[in-house]
């Protein structure tokens, strides 16, 4: 696949770099060139994403960071069997427990959340640091609903990182899954304080919380530019159907009206990923 020529794979973490040099050079920059183009495309472009994931994986299999990315990647494309089974293989080169979270919440990705809930009960949590609990505390939560358990959902995530007032990467996405899993179960009044929680702690813009508190408060948002267009195009064809009425009122057949312009397209920006209550991000 065509790199770019200023993809230099220099940009890598220095820790993959490291697990590179047992690599033969010219080997270890292709592979570190296919990585960044991984890194650089997740959000935006999955799909090509995972192609530069396949190429790195046929390049060098037995490299844990380039397992580690074809899991990732085939996450983001919902192949969840293909990417448990690469963080598996990332798991047992390395031995960290810190994909554990988004291997369970694979499980849930193959419609097993008990296995997913079992695993938020194994020794491997305790090993995880305060972050990666906060995601596996999300993926049981997501178990929970999944298994049609939305009381149990909202216990699971209760918390002291919850209840807390300090803001960390997780913050925001944590209140988002407490609010939404609130609503579930019909506590609305609560579940729009803790959108608005989330909306306050979500700097990054990782939810989207704020459409969520308008939906809530019965708002709802208009393209100014959209409606000038419609209004516009309503007159062309008003014009339209004044001058062939007389065709139609004297049974022959109405001439076809004209294609109005072409409407200015106005794109918005798409809300962020569902909470990862349901799907961890990575982490």
């Amino acid at each position: 696949m065509p790199i770019p020529d200023d993809v230099t794979g220099e940009e890598i973490d220095k820790d993959v770099r490291q697990e590179l040099l047992s690599l033969p050079k010219t080997l270890a920059d292709d592979v570190a060139r296919n990585l960044v183009m991984v890194a650089k495309l997740l959000d935006e472009d999955p799909e090509q994403a995972y192609g530069f994931s396949r190429v790195a994986l046929r390049l060098a299999s037995r490299v844990p960071a380039v397992r580690e990315a074809a899991g990732f990647a085939a996450y983001a494309v919902g192949k969840y069997g293909e990417a448990l089974a690469e963080f598996r293989a990332a798991r047992r080169m390395t031995g960290s427990v810190e994909l554990w979270p988004v291997m369970a919440d694979c499980e849930r990705g193959l419609s097993r959340p008990e296995k997913a809930l079992a695993m938020a009960g194994e020794p491997e949590v305790q090993k995880l640091d305060r972050a990666g609990q906060v995601e596996m505390r999300l993926v049981a939560a997501g178990a929970r609903r999944d298994m049609g358990q939305a009381d149990a959902a909202v216990v699971t995530l209760q918390s002291p990182e919850l209840a807390s007032n300090s803001v960390q990467p997780w913050t925001a996405r944590l209140r988002y899954a407490y609010a939404d899993a609130l609503l579930e179960v019909g506590r609305e009044d609560e579940a729009r304080e803790w959108f608005a929680k989330a909306l306050e702690a979500d700097q990054g813009g990782t939810t989207n919380a704020s459409d969520r508190l308008a939906e809530l408060d019965g708002v709802e948002f208009t393209d100014a530019l959209e409606d000038e267009d419609e209004t516009e195009s309503a007159g062309e064809a008003g014009d339209v159907t004044e001058t062939a009425a007389p065709a139609q009122r004297d049974g022959s057949e109405a001439s076809e009206a004209p294609d109005a312009p072409e409407a200015a397209a106005t794109e918005g920006a798409a809300p962020a990923d569902a909470p990862r209550e349901e799907r961890p991000e990575q982490g």
